[in-house]
């Protein structure tokens, strides 16, 4: 038996591969599913089953492409209903693959077709659990986004997920392994481990919402409490998951359309694109295409991008390096934006040789930054998360939180400059670039953010009530 987690930082996913006896099954694929047909062709096997723990939100899964590479089913738990063919399997149901067996587990609360799937060795005994959304480590699955869908309160979802958890997972030995479909920085839970594979007993002795004296009504308090908005494509990839979806090599060679400054910037002005540059942040700050977005592909990329357009069907025309740019749109396409017109041939160097216009990001060192913090009135504004802010911020800094951005523009200062920052550039170039695509100039990015800022002796504060923009 062959057990392969293959993690995704940029979504903080993990995919499993499963072996026995020259047959494969697959477990929550990402969307680009070659490497797992590679994967099964290199050890001389076959991929049998495609399991399929839920419909995600966060990303679009490569079940429907691997399915009809592979013709192998594809498996979901009770209550699902998609519009492709699956096999809806039933709670307990076991599946045979090569000497061991794998169980269906049917676990609602974080969706109502929520299932974990419980993997027996060669000899019968329960040896890991596949959890998906379920239980991670650390934490266990939101229960507000499946609310539209089944029909629930979140309270509801909430005490479902805790009948499943206390009478399907926490009733397996204590040695079985756990193997979460995500971990810490997926926006799926709130409290997840950094680490990736872990066992029931741990969880058990560590995870806050298993604790064997918690009551469903505290548990539901608990897993309730904090819960941010969820990003807003995250129903889009939830209907792409049930509907179908264009298979990954269609979206490749569309994105891959080489357009030359004067078509690029036609086809910006005809189809109302949005102009994404996905270059380092210290490239982007130097020049940049008017109107364009910086996310950058050496960041939490796709992510980002799900947070901060709201549609997955908006057309994108990319920025990006020529030898990166399959990545790029390999990575787009996991979150669900397929819409992909092609790219700027020769990229921004080309743009400017043309002689078309630029824009520019004013930037500040941390050092300098510092010394007209401590002789002037100046306008502050932090973009990480409440909690950062809350932790640590500097003493009058607003909190504006990138993730929602878009919906207070107006709360910038016009006459002041306002000093943007967040924890080390990345973000705070991301805020920069969407304030000055609606107008607003009077930005400085803070080079090396709050790092650097402390560095620098600027005074900050610890928790305090904050001042956030809302």
């Amino acid at each position: 038996m062959k057990i392969e987690q293959i993690y995704t930082g940029c979504l903080a996913q993990g995919a499993y591969y499963i072996e026995s006896n020259g047959e494969v099954a697959i477990i929550d694929p990402l969307r680009e599913v070659q490497p797992y047909i590679d994967m099964a062709e290199e050890n001389n096997s076959k991929i049998k089953y495609i399991f399929e723990t839920h419909f995600h939100a966060d990303f679009v899964s490569g079940h429907v492409t691997l399915s009809k590479k592979t013709g192998a089913p594809i498996i979901y738990g009770p209550n699902a209903a998609p519009d492709f063919d699956c096999v809806v399997a039933d709670d307990n149901q076991e599946f045979q693959l090569g000497d061991v067996t794998i169980r269906v587990l049917h676990t609602p609360g974080h969706t109502m077709e929520s299932t974990t799937y419980l993997l027996l060795d060669e000899s019968g005994k329960e040896h890991a659990i596949f959890s998906g959304d379920t239980l991670f480590l650390g934490d266990v699955g939101r229960p507000d986004l499946a609310q539209k869908a089944a029909s629930m309160t979140q309270e509801q979802l909430a005490e479902t997920l805790f009948d499943s958890l206390r009478n399907k997972i926490m009733t397996l030995p204590d040695d079985v392994i756990v193997y979460p479909g995500h971990g810490a920085g997926s926006a799926c839970g709130k409290n997840m481990s950094k680490e990736t594979v872990g066992s029931i007993g741990h969880e058990k002795a560590n995870n806050y919402a298993l604790r064997a004296d918690m009551t469903k009504e505290e548990f539901v308090k608990e897993v309730t409490d904090g819960l941010t908005p969820p990003p807003q494509y995250f129903p889009l990839n939830v209907q792409m998951n049930k509907q179908g979806y264009a298979d990954i090599d269609e979206v490749l060679d569309r994105g891959q359309s080489a357009l030359s400054p004067e078509a690029f910037e036609a086809a910006a002005n005809e189809t109302e694109a949005v102009v994404l540059d996905v270059r380092h942040q210290s490239e982007f700050a130097k020049g940049f295409i008017p109107r364009s977005i910086f996310i950058g592909i050496d960041g939490g990329f796709a992510p980002w991008v799900g947070a901060l357009i709201a549609d997955v069907k908006q057309p994108i025309l990319l920025v990006a390096p020529e030898d990166r740019l399959e990545e790029v749109i390999t990575r787009l396409s996991r979150v669900g934006f397929d819409n992909i017109l092609g790219y700027l041939e020769g990229g921004f160097e080309a743009w400017k040789a043309a002689g078309k216009e630029v824009d520019a990001v004013d930037t500040i060192s941390a050092e300098d930054f510092a010394k007209l913090y401590g002789s002037q009135d100046i306008k502050v504004v932090d973009v990480r998360k409440p909690s950062e802010y809350i932790s640590e911020h500097v003493i009058d800094a607003v909190n504006a939180p990138l993730d929602f951005l878009n919906k207070h523009l107006t709360d910038f200062d016009a006459e002041k400059t306002n000093y943007v920052h967040c924890l080390g550039g990345y973000r705070s170039m991301i805020a920069n670039s969407i304030l000055k695509s609606r107008g607003i100039h009077n930005v400085v990015d803070v080079l090396g953010g709050f790092r650097a800022i402390k560095e620098a002796n600027v005074k900050v504060t610890d928790y305090v009530c904050p001042t956030t923009i809302k």
